[in-house]
Protein backbone atom coordinates (compact mmCIF):
# COMPACT_ATOMS: atom_id res chain seq x y z
CA UNK A 1 0.00 0.00 0.00
CA UNK A 2 1.27 3.47 -0.90
CA UNK A 3 -0.06 6.75 0.40
CA UNK A 4 0.47 9.86 -1.70
CA UNK A 5 0.23 13.44 -0.47
CA UNK A 6 0.36 16.40 -2.84
CA UNK A 7 1.42 19.89 -1.81
CA UNK A 8 2.56 23.16 -3.32
CA UNK A 9 -0.63 24.32 -4.95
CA UNK A 10 -1.93 27.85 -4.66
CA UNK A 11 -2.91 31.01 -6.47
CA UNK A 12 -0.52 32.48 -9.03
CA UNK A 13 -0.75 35.04 -11.80
CA UNK A 14 -0.50 34.04 -15.43
CA UNK A 15 3.13 33.67 -16.44
CA UNK A 16 4.16 32.64 -12.95
CA UNK A 17 5.51 29.38 -11.60
CA UNK A 18 4.67 26.78 -8.99
CA UNK A 19 6.33 23.57 -7.89
CA UNK A 20 4.11 20.74 -6.78
CA UNK A 21 5.36 17.90 -4.63
CA UNK A 22 4.07 14.37 -4.30
CA UNK A 23 5.34 12.68 -1.14
CA UNK A 24 4.91 8.94 -0.85
CA UNK A 25 5.01 6.49 2.00
CA UNK A 26 6.54 3.03 1.70
CA UNK A 27 9.89 1.49 1.02
CA UNK A 28 9.22 0.54 -2.59
CA UNK A 29 8.60 4.02 -3.94
CA UNK A 30 11.63 3.87 -6.22
CA UNK A 31 10.04 0.99 -8.15
CA UNK A 32 6.89 2.89 -9.03
CA UNK A 33 6.13 5.11 -11.96
CA UNK A 34 4.46 8.33 -10.89
CA UNK A 35 2.00 10.35 -12.88
CA UNK A 36 0.44 13.75 -12.49
CA UNK A 37 -3.13 14.38 -13.62
CA UNK A 38 -5.40 17.39 -13.32
CA UNK A 39 -9.11 17.96 -13.20
CA UNK A 40 -10.87 21.24 -13.86
CA UNK A 41 -14.46 21.79 -12.72
CA UNK A 42 -16.90 19.90 -14.91
CA UNK A 43 -14.15 18.18 -16.87
CA UNK A 44 -12.48 14.81 -16.88
CA UNK A 45 -9.23 14.07 -15.10
CA UNK A 46 -6.51 14.53 -17.71
CA UNK A 47 -2.94 13.36 -17.94
CA UNK A 48 -0.22 15.95 -17.34
CA UNK A 49 3.12 14.18 -16.92
CA UNK A 50 4.69 10.92 -15.81
CA UNK A 51 8.07 9.60 -14.79
CA UNK A 52 9.31 6.04 -14.75
CA UNK A 53 11.25 4.55 -11.83
CA UNK A 54 14.58 5.30 -13.45
CA UNK A 55 13.73 8.98 -13.78
CA UNK A 56 15.98 10.96 -16.03
CA UNK A 57 14.88 10.85 -19.64
CA UNK A 58 12.04 8.42 -18.91
CA UNK A 59 9.45 11.15 -18.72
CA UNK A 60 6.25 11.82 -20.61
CA UNK A 61 4.19 14.98 -21.04
CA UNK A 62 0.84 16.04 -22.36
CA UNK A 63 1.17 18.27 -25.41
CA UNK A 64 -0.51 21.11 -23.53
CA UNK A 65 2.28 21.32 -20.95
CA UNK A 66 5.31 20.10 -22.88
CA UNK A 67 8.07 22.68 -22.66
CA UNK A 68 6.48 24.45 -19.67
CA UNK A 69 6.28 21.71 -17.04
CA UNK A 70 9.05 19.44 -15.80
CA UNK A 71 8.59 16.26 -13.79
CA UNK A 72 11.41 14.92 -11.64
CA UNK A 73 11.91 12.55 -8.75
CA UNK A 74 14.09 12.23 -5.67
CA UNK A 75 13.88 8.58 -4.70
CA UNK A 76 15.77 8.87 -1.37
CA UNK A 77 13.17 11.45 -0.33
CA UNK A 78 10.24 9.43 -1.75
CA UNK A 79 9.13 12.54 -3.60
CA UNK A 80 8.18 13.49 -7.13
CA UNK A 81 8.06 17.10 -8.25
CA UNK A 82 6.17 18.94 -10.95
CA UNK A 83 7.78 22.26 -11.82
CA UNK A 84 5.23 24.41 -13.62
CA UNK A 85 6.41 27.50 -15.47
CA UNK A 86 4.68 29.99 -17.74
CA UNK A 87 1.36 29.13 -16.16
CA UNK A 88 -1.83 29.95 -18.00
CA UNK A 89 -5.41 30.37 -16.72
CA UNK A 90 -6.30 27.11 -18.47
CA UNK A 91 -3.88 25.29 -16.16
CA UNK A 92 -6.30 25.95 -13.31
CA UNK A 93 -7.36 22.61 -11.84
CA UNK A 94 -6.94 20.21 -8.97
CA UNK A 95 -3.68 18.35 -9.53
CA UNK A 96 -3.35 14.72 -8.48
CA UNK A 97 -0.37 12.44 -8.33
CA UNK A 98 -0.72 8.70 -8.83
CA UNK A 99 1.51 5.64 -8.53
CA UNK A 100 1.83 2.66 -10.86
CA UNK A 101 3.26 -0.32 -8.96
CA UNK A 102 3.95 -2.34 -12.10
CA UNK A 103 5.54 0.07 -14.59
CA UNK A 104 6.02 -2.25 -17.53
CA UNK A 105 4.77 0.05 -20.26
CA UNK A 106 6.00 3.07 -22.15
CA UNK A 107 4.62 6.07 -23.94
CA UNK A 108 0.84 6.38 -23.90
CA UNK A 109 0.57 3.65 -21.26
CA UNK A 110 1.38 6.29 -18.64
CA UNK A 111 -1.27 8.70 -19.86
CA UNK A 112 -4.14 6.37 -18.91
CA UNK A 113 -5.86 6.82 -15.56
CA UNK A 114 -6.39 3.07 -15.36
CA UNK A 115 -2.62 2.48 -15.32
CA UNK A 116 -2.33 3.78 -11.78
CA UNK A 117 -3.03 1.89 -8.57
CA UNK A 118 -2.82 4.64 -5.94
CA UNK A 119 -3.98 8.25 -5.94
CA UNK A 120 -3.47 11.26 -3.74
CA UNK A 121 -6.16 13.67 -2.59
CA UNK A 122 -5.10 16.50 -4.86
CA UNK A 123 -3.90 20.08 -4.55
CA UNK A 124 -5.62 23.12 -6.04
CA UNK A 125 -3.79 25.27 -8.58
CA UNK A 126 -5.44 28.52 -9.62
CA UNK A 127 -3.94 30.76 -12.29
CA UNK A 128 -5.39 34.25 -12.55
CA UNK A 129 -5.34 36.25 -15.77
Amino acid sequence: QVQLVESGGGLVQAGGSLRLSCAASGRTFSRYAIGWFRQAPGKERDFVAAIRPSGGSSTYYADSVNGRFTISRDNPKNTVYLQMNSLKPEDTAVYYCAADRNPIGSGSYYSRRTTYDYWGQGTQVTVSS
